[in-house]
């Protein structure tokens, strides 16, 4: 396991990070052990993105993160930031509103796009925007958030896989499986390269091209943490008669361990 960079200059500045690793960590030790490979840049902006196959992905990518010697910060939607509590939290750890209005979705990828450049921050975006379709938990199609928020900005992306989380909270189950010391593998690879891609960010077929490198390295990320081959083709709800979001027949209380859990 990769120890982290305990002495980076994010992690090293006093903040309510701290605060929040200091009941997150204690908390989830009897829950998950952990297996993290790869590393993240020590300084400068960044962008991780991962597959998504449970509800508690986002924590524990956070806790993946901060081990890793970096801030973890999402993109939540804007309405999050007007919760009463939460809404502080949110804007004391640096999380990035963002509108779901989709005329403006361009220019929200670009102001975030500059902040996380600006400020030389990292931002954890997952490129699915739900949590996968596929029966067996393999990453979806994705959408094109993360290429465009890279792109405009020049920001490296990092593939991450996860595996695991859907041993504690299977996929749109809302009943916890609180075992001992549940196995969690994050493995983070090598920035993609988007280069082919630079000042295409307005054509959609580029955006397509892009987002597809993206899925094609998480994929065989994952590959490598479960021993087995993917699907040859990105799983597509549309083609099965499925929306992207709400629960469907086989997930409404089924084990994500039936289904290639480890």
């Amino acid at each position: 396991m990769s120890a982290g960079k305990r002495g980076s200059p994010e992690k090293s500045k006093p903040s309510i990070f701290w605060f929040l690793a200091a009941i997150a960590f204690p908390l989830s030790w009897p829950i998950m052990r952990w297996e993290i490979k790869g590393t993240l840049p020590e300084r400068g902006a960044f962008i991780v993105a991962p597959n998504h196959t449970s509800e508690v992905d986002p924590l524990i990518m956070g806790m993946a993160v901060w081990k890793l010697g970096r801030a973890p910060r999402f993109m939540a939607a804007d309405r999050l930031f007007r919760v009463k509590g939460l809404g502080w939290i949110l804007r004391k750890s640096g999380q990035i509103p963002v509108s779901r209005d989709a005329r403006g979705a361009n220019q929200a990828a670009i102001a975030s796009a500059q902040q996380l450049a600006r400020l030389g921050q990292g931002v954890i975006i997952y490129p699915e925007g739900t949590l996968t379709r596929e029966p067996n938990l393999w990453p979806m199609r994705g959408k094109n958030g993360a290429a465009r928020v890279a792109l405009s900005a020049d920001i490296p992306v990092y593939p991450t896989a996860i595996w695991g989380a859907q041993n504690i909270l299977p996929r749109y189950s809302k009943k916890p499986t609180l075992g001992w010391r549940t196995k969690i593998t994050v493995h983070v690879g090598e920035p993609v390269s988007l280069t082919e891609f630079t000042g295409r960010m307005h054509s959609a077929s580029a955006m397509k091209g892009a987002t597809e490198l993206v899925m094609h390295d998480v994929t065989r990320l994952l590959e490598g943490i479960r021993g087995e081959q993917a699907p040859a083709e990105l799983y597509d709800p549309a083609k099965h008669g499925q929306s992207e979001h709400g629960k469907f027949p086989q997930d409404r209380g089924g084990s994500s361990r039936e289904a290639g859990g480890a």
